[in-house]
């Protein structure tokens, strides 16, 4: 094994760990008992869930292969390195798409069920755990564990936003959704209050399928632009229904200067893209990758925050404490001077996940990126911090890069149900900083 520098996707924090790269399914992993590890997949987790320093970092993204695609049912098996734009190369022609996504076609899907994803159609279709039937589990001691809702029912919980720490997924099998194309008729629509934002989420919750709003973070009132979409073939314009088309790559700089995202230029940008929406909603024909995977378009985008990184900072807050937390939150941000180039808002839905530390829970969240100025980002973190755990809401850990231990383990009541499945031989950043 050679030694290899490991970075999160926010690039705050790295390590040097010996690399251990599989090609193929494994009996048994080849190390020491005394070794600790970690599964690795394409990176894209922010902060130190995917790192372990003083242990060695396996490497799944060798494990490509689709074992099984049925297209008349739309299950489909693949190896846990198998990355969601893979799969979509696949099922899109087919009639098929994902269940949810998150923001970005290039994580695994071993990644996606230790973080256990969601996406704009949260309210509806819950998390990715809610539409995986099985996988195959090794754990550390050479067991090889194939675990379902009804076979290693506890285990197949406690990995589903296990955050890898339950043993290495080598296959995993899900449920795909029929859709009628590869296009969606969406709608862009101007919202310039806390209230306006809710009453759009509402109302669209029946109709709309995928939802979400970007908002405007340093604002000192709120605004943004509420997105919704339901896949279509109707009025394509001759466009190829099924036709997979990634967008074309840019590539950022190999760094930008650090004071390239400051307060002047977060704030140009959102006022023009605030007025880029029309004053008048319309509808429109969009392709999936634009509406799914904007930021893909990009390739290696998280380097437009410099050599320092950026922090995200997602938070939940419960359906009955309404707008007011996230309010204060922006109250917050608005007088640090901290700039969130990213600010996403959306409401999640009721439909639980099986897993034990799933993040998702009926309320609102607050997804946030801030270029890591230090002292004062961290600062800032606390406040918000502090409004989220007044609300009884909690952080992502899949996005986290300095939660308390107290904070987590106040956060996720099955902590403590979870904790048993903990293999012995895994362990990452993040769960040294919070484990009890």
């Amino acid at each position: 094994m050679n030694n290899v520098e490991f970075q999160s996707w926010g690039r705050v924090q790295s390590v040097h760990s010996p690399c251990l790269d599989l090609a193929w399914l494994p009996d048994r992993l080849p190390m020491p008992k005394s070794s600790k590890w970690l599964a690795y997949g394409l990176g894209r987790s922010y902060g130190d869930s995917c790192l372990l320093s003083g242990g060695v970092m396996v490497r799944t993204t060798g494990l490509k292969r689709l074992i099984m695609f049925d297209r008349q049912t739309g299950v489909l098996r693949a190896e846990a390195g198998v990355s969601l734009s893979d799969i979509l190369e696949v099922v899109v022609p087919a009639g098929w798409f994902l269940p949810t996504t998150p923001g970005t076609r290039f994580v695994t899907i071993g990644g996606a069920i230790a973080n256990d994803i969601h996406g704009k159609n949260h309210h509806r279709a819950g998390t990715i755990g809610c539409h995986v039937r099985r996988f195959a589990l090794l754990r550390s001691d050479g067991a090889h564990l194939e675990c379902s809702p009804t076979e290693n029912e506890q285990l197949f919980r406690a990995t589903i936003g296990g955050l890898g720490l339950t043993g290495l997924v080598l296959w995993a099998e899900i449920q795909l959704v029929r859709v009628p194309s590869a296009w969606l008729t969406v709608e862009n629509i101007r919202f310039t209050s806390a209230t306006e934002f809710m009453t759009l989420s509402r109302d669209s919750e029946k109709d709309w399928e995928h939802t979400v709003a970007w908002f405007d973070a340093v604002a000192k009132s709120p605004r943004g632009v509420f997105i919704r979409g339901n896949f279509s073939d109707e009025n394509l314009g001759g466009r190829d229904p099924r036709k997979v088309h990634p967008p074309p790559r840019l590539r950022a700089p190999m760094m930008m200067p650090n004071w390239t995202l400051n307060g002047l230029t977060v704030k140009a940008f959102n006022f023009l893209y605030f007025h880029r929406a029309p004053a008048t909603p319309r509808q429109a024909t969009q392709h999936y990758e634009p509406f799914f995977y904007p930021l893909d378009a990009v390739d290696g985008w998280s380097k437009i925050y410099g050599k320092r990184g950026f922090f995200q900072y997602q938070s939940v807050t419960p359906e009955a404490a309404g707008m007011a937390p996230v309010e204060e939150m922006m109250g917050e941000i608005s007088a640090s001077g901290e700039a969130s180039f990213l600010a996403v808002l959306k409401t999640f839905g009721p439909r639980p996940s099986p897993g034990m530390l799933s993040f998702p829970k009926p309320g609102i969240t607050l997804a946030l990126d801030f270029p890591n100025n230090g002292e004062s980002t961290l600062h800032l973190f606390d406040r918000l911090d502090a409004i989220v755990r007044a609300a009884g809401g909690r952080l992502y850990p899949g996005k986290d890069s300095r939660m308390s231990a107290a904070d987590f383990q106040a956060a996720y009541p099955a902590l403590n149900e979870f904790l048993p499945h903990v293999d012995a031989g895994c362990c990452s950043d993040f769960w040294k900083r919070v484990a009890p």
